[in-house]
């Protein structure tokens, strides 16, 4: 299914965050840069996991109305 791949690699973007959040830490010459990026993939991840959930919803019979 398309969407166990695309949280698949949503994870993995929340993995690179955390290397870079962790590199951010040991360079401080780089830090504030990387803080940046990491917080960006960070929440290209969220949107990623976003995307599967609005599309999956109506397949699982959940409605925008029900909520």
């Amino acid at each position: 299914m398309p969407s166990i791949a695309i949280l698949h690699e949503a994870q993995q973007l929340r993995d690179v965050s955390d290397r870079l959040d962790a590199l951010a830490g040991q360079h401080s010459l780089f830090s504030e840069a990387l803080i940046g990026i990491s917080g960006s993939v960070r929440n290209t991840a969220t949107l990623l996991e976003v995307l599967v959930a609005t599309k999956t919803a109506p397949l699982l019979g959940f409605h925008s109305t029900d909520a």
